[in-house]
């Protein structure tokens, strides 16, 4: 297994993120095109893209995508499948031969719904019984891992320069609404297949640039509520973070990032009244999930995108329009590989969320 270089920089890895907010698909070639203009921010050692709006023929189905390492692991695995779900489809997921990239897992893609008597029996609704589920077989069947489970959408990862990766699993053919690209530099952390990014639960991913200091703090405060952090790198934390303010908190995605990314306590006592104490509210209630460190996360939800720089914007992040589409990126070349003529181009400030949703426009410009 490939592991970090001994040669460290924390400015390094890219994040691209592209959506069409009239709903209108298009195919995985433009992130890939936007995401390798990057390449000297990544090593190798990891690439990733998710993808929303794939799967029109099972959008009502939970997608799950898990590496396998072996034939064994897999029998094992799809055995608590079948106690636990109605598998309508399952296959190996398509690759494409691409000689730099190696050493690959068994790659394969089940779309599921919850048996109704287990589902019954649980007292859950499905999205906590099927992201239980998922903490069940990455906790205790070893050799397996899930690392997409969301419906009517997909997260495609590995081993590799990002391009590389994306051309492995022939993203070019699938067709989506969103999509969001990851070429990682680990610093702290493995380069392996699960390592990678987007980190997903469910329909929420993550892909980040930059460190995050305050994962033990975060972690502690998350894994109470049935969270369990696996894959050996701190950004896996932030998905499920998201996964917790907004599925079982309720919390918008403009507070959720006034939770992650929450404005210093000077900055709040200089708002109004009313704002100052929704502010003071979410520091005081949600202090464990303040997210600390350099970053830029672009956040992949049903329906839309959140793109969010740390407090001090220690991390760089261009946002442009054209049309419909929005583009995110951590440089502006890499949107102008894939539309040249785009308007609007403007740098958020820290801690200022860009969020575009499907039939929406960007805001916080």
């Amino acid at each position: 297994m490939l592991k970090e270089g001994s040669v460290r920089i924390p400015s390094g890895c890219a994040i691209s993120g592209i959506i069409d907010t009239s709903g209108a698909r298009f195919s995985g070639e433009a992130i890939i095109k936007s995401i390798s203009v990057m390449r000297e921010r990544s090593n190798g050692l990891g690439g990733g893209f998710a993808a929303y709006g794939i799967y029109p023929e099972y959008k009502d189905y939970y997608a799950l995508h898990i590496f396998f390492d072996s034939s064994a692991v897999r029998k094992a695995c799809e055995e608590f499948l079948e106690r636990h779900f109605d598998i309508i489809n399952l296959s190996k997921i398509p690759t494409h031969t691409v000689k730099e990239i190696t050493d690959a897992p068994r790659i394969w893609r089940y779309f599921v719904t919850p048996l109704p008597t287990k589902l019954a029996a649980s007292g859950l609704c499905e999205r906590e019984f099927t992201s239980k589920c998922v903490f069940r077989i990455n906790t205790q069947i070893t050799g397996a891992y899930v690392f997409s489970s969301g419906k009517n959408m997909g997260v495609f990862k590995g081993v590799g320069y990002p391009e590389d990766i994306g051309r492995y699993f022939g993203l070019q053919n699938y067709f989506g609404y969103a999509f969001t690209a990851h070429g990682r530099y680990p610093t702290n952390t493995p380069g392996w297949w699960g390592g990678a990014h987007p980190f997903a639960l469910l329909d929420y991913t993550v892909v980040h640039n930059g460190e995050i200091s305050s994962y033990d703090a975060n972690r502690r405060a998350i894994e109470p509520y049935g969270y369990t952090c696996t894959l050996q790198t701190d950004t896996e934390v932030i998905t499920y973070i998201i996964d917790y303010l907004h599925r079982k908190k309720g919390l918008l995605m403009e507070e959720i990032a006034s939770v992650i990314a929450a404005p210093f306590w000077e900055t709040i006592a200089r708002f109004n009244t009313s704002v100052q104490e929704k502010y003071e509210y979410l520091r005081t209630v949600f202090a464990g999930q303040l997210i600390t460190g350099p970053f830029s996360i672009i956040a992949g939800f049903e329906g839309g995108l959140m793109a969010l720089n740390d407090r001090l914007k220690l991390r760089s992040m261009v946002v442009a329009e054209k049309g419909t589409k929005t583009y995110i990126a951590s440089e502006e070349a890499a949107i102008r590989m894939v539309e040249p003529d785009v308007e609007n181009v403007f740098a958020p400030d820290g801690g200022e969320p860009i969020i575009v949703r499907l039939r929406g426009e960007a805001h916080g410009n």
